[in-house]
């Protein structure tokens, strides 16, 4: 006992001592933290600093941002710890079952996530307080707790926010709310370079920085999480509990930790007097958020809110009357960052034994997700997925499973064979599997903060069972590469088209000046049958001497398998020198982006053409739209958005013009507003033939419960699809879409409906509105409106949703080079 007192002392002076030799943020930076905004780099440098200062704390440089800014983590704890940090960390994953093994894990381990939206900066002027407090004033918390700190998961967007706030700001700061640097201009700081809100990208890891992140975090499996953010002005601060609907494998004891750090957090902030409110707004079910997550990974997944946000710069008038300062926001965030760890670190065996229990999956309804390999790229693709998340997968063994039929959401059977997918709950992150991967979440209260949706299996297009017994399966093959070889007698190649990768390939031979057609029709040769879109290379449209070697070299690359034929006559369909057997000429496409376009949904298709189509687009400004020469374009993409002041009478007319002489525009979500109800065009909104008359009846405390009637919030519904049309070439008779609002649109009177909702539509899964869901059937979901030797594309639902929504790209590049393409302009 007596050593045990020596020891404690000793480490306590050794922390007294770091207190009067360590540079505080402020001596450091040279101005207090608070006063004004710290840039990336700074804020990097001090990490630095304290990690070459103190041998306790060790920083790990994990990955790099799109503008090249590093991402780091930063470890503190004692020095024991840190020395024996890598046995610490594989103790803590054979606990889980991810390493095998016997060994349990007696610390506790902390992550704290800062600024994941760039523009809600207070919390990385946090972050190094946090640091400089645990190293110097609380050092005992760290004998049997390692915190791990990311001090900005988003740089780029916080880069971005401060430099334009350092640009427009006053001196002193100017607290009016009417301030210019109260408003924050298009795009803002909040998301990523791609313009990605990387809150929401945990599960699907689009970005580079999640997958770099989620590669750090598998390797820890942290036991506490917290994210921190900044909410509007007018709100205080929200910490824990969170607010119903809890996802349903969460665990009772999940849910009492949070109440137990809330209440600490509580204990801070009622001795200052300042205000907090929990069990509101944030709950526990979208798996993507950077609560949800590691929650399901058995962690304590936490959201912290303070006031402030973009808006707030280094200090605004509230509507209260108050001036919420940065140095404010800060300090909210140092304390609950710092009660979270102290919490942590006495419960540290607790949450141990706790964690331990998570990874029994025993009482998981489904055993087994089995997936229909009809499409190999879309396979490796979803392999791709899990392998991120460290999810084992097999094949199954050829024979007959049984279980909950995706397509049709009634049991049924299925054929199998030693190629077909199957995801068995007995493994480690089998809870992480059953929400990825489950038919329907279960939802208790439909009041909740985001898409309450996202089963894999429909956002990837896969024929799925469900079933309640282990399926019998064998450990999964690798797939062969694909080697091409040169044929110079070939009359043609002709390769496949029903994946995004065969539209990459296809992007990188137009890229290459090498001139492709489709075909129209589905039609066989040489003993193989092909479906309508099949890209076929004719060595007549392609006459030099580097042909053949430079398409073999772009099919290999790309791993697309070229069948040769000596030949253009066919054994049934249209002969290759057809009409309907149409040349894709390069495409010029430009976007619209600034005032009035979705962020978010611009940096989708920003995203999509740059890093998976891997094709030029043209990004243009919103302000100078109406004086654009669009005869320089073949295609013309309007992102979700309001567009009042953009989309004028006489843009529209001008946009029609373009538009017969062989231009395809192509319009996403709220952007068919501009064009729907007006005489000029065929698309009309569908209204409710129920007219509410008891609205003005609902008593005020019931008005947001009753308002949730009118919306669908990211629910799954199945359409008809005509798969004759080249919009949809690539995929067969139905299509599962994402619907993210309850506006629906008539079938288009004069136009081609290509996917419908029919008057038999069912919400399949997620939560939908009872008035909303009426207006659903006979409404369209994409539909061509011809205008002369052009087109118009309506996608009523946004087929690349956070670009997780895999089964939908093929119809955005279907819409770019797959109609009116074969027109030279």
């Amino acid at each position: 006992m007596k050593i045990k007192i020596l020891f404690i002392t000793a480490f306590l002076t050794v922390g007294s001592i770091f207190s009067q030799t360590l540079q505080s943020p402020s001596q450091f930076l040279g101005y207090e933290i608070g006063t004004r905004f710290t840039r990336n780099h700074k804020v990097v440098d001090y990490f630095k600093y304290v990690s070459n200062t103190l041998s306790n704390v060790k920083l790990e440089k994990y990955g790099e941002t799109n503008e090249h800014r590093p991402l780091y983590l930063s470890y503190i704890s004692s020095q024991e710890n840190i020395n024996n940090l890598e046995t610490i960390r594989k103790n803590n994953l054979t606990q889980t079952g991810i390493l095998s093994g016997n060994s349990k894990n007696n610390k506790a381990i902390v992550w704290l996530s800062y600024n994941v939206h760039g523009n809600e900066a207070s919390s990385t002027e946090a972050a190094m307080l946090t640091l400089y407090e645990l190293v110097t004033k609380k050092a005992a918390w760290l004998e049997n707790t390692v915190v791990i700190i990311d001090p900005s998961v988003n740089p780029d967007g916080r880069d971005r926010y401060v430099n334009w706030y350092n640009q427009v700001k006053s001196t002193p700061y100017n607290s009016n709310q009417d301030a210019k640097e109260h408003a924050e201009p298009w795009p803002s700081g909040r998301p990523n370079h791609y313009l990605f809100d990387l809150n929401r990208d945990w599960a699907w890891v689009t970005q580079v920085e999640s997958a770099q992140r989620i590669k750090m975090y598998n390797k820890w499996m942290p036991h506490v999480h917290v994210d921190f953010h900044e909410q509007y002005i007018n709100n205080p601060y929200y910490f824990a509990p969170a607010a119903e609907p809890f996802h349903e494998i969460i665990s009772d004891w999940q849910r009492e930790f949070q109440t137990e750090i809330g209440k600490n957090h509580a204990s801070y902030f009622d001795k200052e007097g300042w205000l907090y409110f929990t069990k509101e707004s944030f709950d526990l079910l979208y798996p993507s958020y950077g609560d949800t997550y590691p929650t399901y990974m058995g962690a304590i997944g936490m959201t912290y809110e303070q006031a402030g946000h973009g808006m707030a710069g280094l200090g605004i008038n509230t509507d209260q009357g108050e001036v919420l300062t940065l140095k404010d926001r800060a300090t909210h965030h140092l304390t609950t960052g710092l009660s979270t760890v102290e919490v942590s670190s006495k419960n540290a065996e607790k949450l141990n034994t706790e964690f331990r229990k998570f990874f029994k999956n025993d009482a998981i309804e489904f055993k087994s997700y089995v997936l229909k390999n009809e499409n190999e790229d879309k396979t490796n693709r979803l392999k791709a997925l899990l392998d991120t998340h460290e999810i084992t997968y097999e094949n199954t063994n050829t024979g007959t499973v049984k279980g909950y039929d995706y397509s049709t959401q009634k049991e049924a059977k299925m054929n199998v064979s030693s190629s077909d997918l199957v995801i068995h709950t007995n493994q480690p992150k089998g809870k992480m599997v059953k929400v990825l991967f489950e038919p329907k979440a279960k939802i208790v209260d439909s009041l909740t903060y985001d898409i309450t949706a996202w089963s894999l299996p429909y956002a990837h297009g896969f024929k799925a069972i469900a079933s309640k017994t282990k399926v019998s399966s064998s450990a999964s093959k690798a797939t062969k590469p694909i080697t091409n070889l040169i044929d110079k007698s070939a009359y043609a190649y002709i390769s496949k088209w029903n994946s995004l990768k065969d539209a990459t390939f296809l992007g990188a031979l137009l890229q290459a000046n090498i001139t492709p057609r489709f075909s129209e029709k589905p039609f066989s040769i040489a003993g193989k049958s092909y479906e309508r879109g099949t890209l076929i290379i004719l060595r007549n449209d392609n006459r030099n001497d580097d042909f053949d070697t430079n398409l073999i070299t772009i099919a290999n690359k790309h791993q697309r398998e070229l069948a040769n034929v000596s030949t253009g006559f066919v054994s049934s369909g249209a002969d290759f020198g057809s009409y309907s057997v149409k040349p894709i000429n390069q495409q010029k496409v430009a976007v619209l982006s600034g005032k009035g376009t979705s962020s978010l949904s611009f940096g989708e298709i920003w995203h999509f053409f740059e890093t998976q189509l891997q094709y030029p687009i043209t990004n243009v400004n919103s302000d100078n739209f109406s004086y654009l020469d669009y005869s320089k374009y073949d295609v013309i993409i309007i992102p979700d958005g309001r567009y009042n002041s953009v989309l004028t009478k006489t843009t529209l007319e001008k946009l029609k013009t373009w538009t017969r002489s062989g231009g395809t525009l192509i319009a996403i979500g709220n952007a068919l507003n501009s064009f729907a109800d007006k005489k000029e065009f065929s698309l009309k909104k569908k209204v409710s033939e129920e007219i509410i008359k008891e609205a003005n009846l609902i008593p005020f405390a019931d008005r947001e419960r009753k308002s949730v009637a009118h919306l669908i919030t990211g629910s799954i519904f199945k359409s008809t699809l005509d798969n004759t049309h080249p919009l949809a070439f690539g995929y067969g008779k139905t299509y599962f879409s994402l619907k993210l609002g309850g506006t629906t649109y008539e079938y288009l009177k004069d136009g081609n409906n290509v996917a419908y909702f029919d008057e038999n539509v069912k919400n399949v899964s997620g939560y939908a509105g009872s008035k909303a869901i009426k207006k659903v059937p006979k409404s369209v979901l994409f539909a061509e409106e011809k205008m002369g030797s052009g087109s118009i594309i309506y996608m009523v639902d946004n087929p690349l949703f956070r670009s997780f929504w895999q089964n939908g790209k093929l119809f955005v590049a279907n819409a770019v080079f797959l109609l009116n393409s074969d027109k030279l302009k």
